[in-house]
This record gives C-alpha cells, sequence and structure tokens, in this order.
C-alpha cells in the first residue's frame, strides 16, 4: 500500500537521522526530496507546494533544529502534517433514525463500485446490521448478475427489480427493504466512462428521490491525481458526503488518496485493498500516515485480532500449553488465527518497517500454506507426538505433502523454537480463567487472548504477543 512513497520518505528520513545537527539547509534539501516524491507519486502539485511550505516553516522552527533529536523532530512534523492532509480526524458513518438508512455509491465506470458495494454491506452485517444491496446499474452488461453473485457469496440479499429505470428500481429497493425490515440499504448506482450531464442528472434523480443519509464516491486509487477533477465534478453536482478509495493494493502511487481530502474537502471514509468480502476497512488518517512513514499500523492489528471470536480450552489443554507441550495441531490453530486476521502478508504489513520487508522479498508469505500441508499429510498420532518422527516417517510425509525431506525438516526446527518460546510467551498470551464457566466435567475454562503463540518461530518476530508489538510501535514512534 504506496510503498513507493513510503519507501522514498524513509530513506530521506534515513539521511537525516545519520547527522547529529541540522542545519537550515539540511531541511531544505530533505523538503526538496520531499516535494520530489510526492510529485512522483502523483499527488495534486497546489497539494504539494502548501505541504511543503507548512511542513518547512514548522521545521525551521528553533525548538526543532536546537533540540537533542532533531531528526526525530522532523519525522514528527512530516508524520503531522501527513495527517492533517489525509484528514486529520476519522470520518465514520453516521446512522439517522430513519429505518431504513439509505447509503448510494457513485463513481466512474471501473472504480470498483459494485465490488465496494458488496463489500460494504458486508462490514455492515458484521457490525450487526441487516443490509439490503439495490442493483440500479441498468446498462453496464451483467452489472446486476456481478451484484446478485456476490451478494449470495456474502449472504446479502439483493433487490434488481425490472425494466430500465433506475429511479424507479432505487424507490422499490428502499420499499422492499421496509417489506422484508432491513435496516440500511446501498444503492449501486450506474458508472461511466467520463463524467457527462446524463450521468449526473439521473444520480441527482436518484438522490432526490430516495434521499440518501449517505452519498459515497468510489474512487480508484490508480487513477492519481486525475481523480481530483473527478471528484471535483461530482462534488459540485451531486454533493457526496465522503469516499471510498478502492483497488489500494495495486500500484496506487497515492496522488489520489493524499489529494482528495484537500482539494474537493469530502474525507475518505473507507479503503479497500484486496478482493475479499473482509477487504473493506475504515479510513483512519493518522495510522496510514503512520504506515506511509514505516512506523506501521500495530493498533489495526490489535483490532483484527480481537474480531476473532475467543476459542474456550479446557484447563488441561492451557496448562499442557503452558508447560510448552505444543503439539504440531496447535500450529494448525495458528495457522487459522493468522488468516482470521487477513492473512501473514496483512499482519507482517501493519508491523514497522513490514511493508519495505514484504516489498523487499524479505518475507516468505507462503511459509504457513507449506507448513499446513506438511502438518495434513501426517498422522493423527504423529501430530500429538512429534517427537516419534523418525526418517522414514519424514520421507513418507514429504512425499505426501509434495516437498523434500528438507522442508520437513525445516519445519520441525522451526516447531521446536516455537515449543521452547511457548514457556516463556505463554502465560502473557492466555488470560485468567473466567468466571462461573466450567466445562462438561465441571471444569474451569480459560479463554486464548489475541495473542499468536510461536510467531518468533514462523515469522522471526521473537515470539512477541500483540502487546509487545504495541509497545514497540510507541518507542518507535518517539524515538
Amino acid at each position: 500500500m504506496l510503498e513507493s512513497l513510503s519507501e522514498r520518505l524513509q530513506n530521506i528520513f534515513g539521511g537525516l537521522r545519520g547527522k547529529g545537527k541540522l542545519t537550515e539547509e539540511d531541511i531544505n534539501n530533505a523538503m526538496r526530496e520531499i516535494r520530489m516524491a510526492l510529485l512522483e507519486a502523483d499527488v495534486n502539485f497546489k497539494v504539494v507546494k502548501d505541504f511543503i511550505a507548512r511542513t518547512k516553516e514548522r521545521c525551521l522552527e528553533a525548538e526543532v533544529l536546537e533540540s537533542l533529536t532533531p531528526a526525530q523532530n522532523v519525522v514528527k512534523v512530516v508524520l503531522d502534517e501527513l495527517t492533517v492532509l489525509l484528514g486529520e480526524t476519522d470520518s465514520k458513518l453516521v446512522f439517522s433514525s430513519r429505518i431504513p438508512n439509505v447509503i448510494m455509491l457513485v463513481g466512474l465506470q471501473g472504480s470498483g463500485k459494485t465490488t465496494a458495494a458488496a463489500k460494504l454491506a458486508y462490514l455492515l452485517r458484521e457490525q450487526n446490521h441487516n443490509p439490503l444491496l439495490v442493483a440500479c446499474d441498468v446498462y453496464r452488461p451483467a452489472a446486476a448478475d456481478q451484484l446478485q453473485t456476490l451478494g449470495d457469496e456474502m449472504g446479502v440479499r439483493v433487490y434488481r427489480g425490472e425494466g430500465q429505470d433506475p429511479v424507479k428500481i432505487a424507490k422499490e429497493g428502499v420499499q422492499d427493504a421496509i417489506d422484508t425490515m432491513r435496516d440500511v440499504v446501498i444503492i449501486d448506482t450506474a458508472g461511466r466512462l467520463h463524467v457527462d450531464d446524463q450521468m449526473m442528472e439521473e444520480a441527482q434523480n436518484i438522490k432526490d428521490a430516495v434521499q440518501p443519509e449517505t452519498v459515497l464516491m468510489v474512487v480508484d486509487a490508480m487513477t492519481g491525481q486525475d481523480v481530483v477533477n473527478v471528484a471535483a465534478a461530482f462534488a459540485e453536482r451531486v454533493d457526496f458526503d465522503g469516499v471510498i478509495m478502492s483497488k489500494m493494493d495495486g500500484d496506487a502511487r497515492g496522488g489520489g488518496a493524499l489529494s482528495i481530502r484537500e482539494v474537493t474537502g469530502k474525507p475518505i471514509k473507507f479503503i479497500s485493498a484486496g478482493e475479499k468480502p473482509d477487504s473493506l476497512e475504515e479510513f483512519h488518517p493518522d495510522r496510514m500516515a503512520k504506515r506511509i512513514l514505516g512506523m506501521g499500523d500495530v493498533v489495526s492489528l490489535v483490532e483484527s485480532a480481537a474480531k476473532l471470536h475467543a476459542e474456550e480450552i479446557e484447563e488441561e489443554e492451557a496448562e499442557r500449553m503452558m508447560r510448552a507441550n505444543l503439539t504440531l495441531n496447535d500450529f494448525l490453530m495458528i495457522n487459522k488465527q493468522i488468516r482470521g486476521m487477513g492473512g501473514i502478508s496483512k499482519l507482517i504489513s501493519a508491523l514497522p518497517g513490514g511493508d519495505r520487508a514484504l516489498s523487499q522479498g524479505q518475507v516468505d508469505t507462503r511459509a504457513l500454506d507449506r507448513m499446513e500441508t506438511i502438518i495434513f499429510s501426517m498422522t493423527e498420532e504423529e501430530r500429538n507426538k512429534p517427537d516419534i518422527l523418525n526418517g522414514s516417517r519424514r520421507a513418507r510425509i514429504a512425499a505426501g505433502a509434495g516437498v523434500t525431506v528438507a522442508d520437513v525438516n525445516r519445519m520441525m526446527k522451526q516447531y521446536a523454537e516455537t515449543k521452547k518460546q511457548m514457556k516463556q510467551y505463554m502465560p502473557a498470551l492466555l488470560e485468567e480463567p473466567a468466571k462461573g464457566k466450567r466445562g462438561k466435567k465441571g471444569k474451569k475454562k480459560k479463554k486464548r487472548g489475541g495473542g499468536m503463540p510461536g510467531m518468533g518461530g514462523l515469522g522471526g518476530f521473537g515470539g512477541m504477543s500483540l502487546k509487545d508489538l504495541k509497545e514497540q510501535q510507541r518507542m518507535l514512534e518517539n524515538q
């Protein structure tokens, strides 16, 4: 996500940190490089000009240049200004007391509007809403079919209507939501290859007919600063309330995301980075600014872990794991937890320096998949008693998993290392026994927290819990 810009800025700050004292010339050179980095990222030139002027003025203040750590203060100034550029404060969806609430999506054809509508429905359903999708794109072939397919995959009802009048379909969709007791309606409108009067008039007619609480414009992050002109046209004619930045996982240079708030005054409400239903997430300007500067986003990582349902385990199993009696079935549980948090790539990208490590190929993102394949090639006895794995068993397992014996040996070495670390870290990862809860045999149960045991053995992060990682980010920001 914005890897190119992030790497350029980190290199600039790396040069500043190598100097004990900064001069005005050092600041000027750094600002010049930052200006070039932003322009190459396709950020609107007026936005860049204002951003550099504000940042340079703050960096040249005496309290920055004459401090004991001037380079770190410069980074802090850039972080603050970058956060202001992205929106400064979170902008969440606001629901009214009307039932149903209506959310209308607008944007150009190809921006990912239909997919964004389905992802938004999935997100709202996870937040205990009962959404209805309404297909009002009557022009693009199979647009309604696409929305229907996505809705079926996510378990969200889709209203398609009849005929070619999108305004009529939108009104009928709202009535259908009332009849079926849905509390949110998401209207997917038609797009065009470019802004035209017919498109704007139709969007305005739908808006007048259903009176939506929120109008969101879907913007393709790969469009660059050209999207600013499109957004300005929509803001003038339809007056949307916020932006969904789609395709943030592509080769987006960041120009649109960094320009749109400053130019249009409209906040980014959601970003989408991936094809999975859960890839749409609320936008947090401060967290994005930290990721761009290579500081990671451990807060989002902690929130992802908190979304996982607490998995109850018997006291005997908890005590066995605390005694470092880790089995290979527990490795499968670890993999399941990581998948529930978005996969190893998303997890590592949230760590300080994680995006750079991924872009430089320093992380084997398929290691957990190979590990899972190897374990599935074992018998239940071998999973529970890994010590019985002799040479002949390992050869059989390697053949069954389609890997080499060296791969099996490597995984077993990681298993041994993880097992060694478990005794040290497991007490911090398990919460206290839940009061009043007992198992079928009358034994107390413990709940497994959001930590991921054994990440040191799997990913090379020293077996740190999420609490450790959050503390690491806090220390990095205060450097």
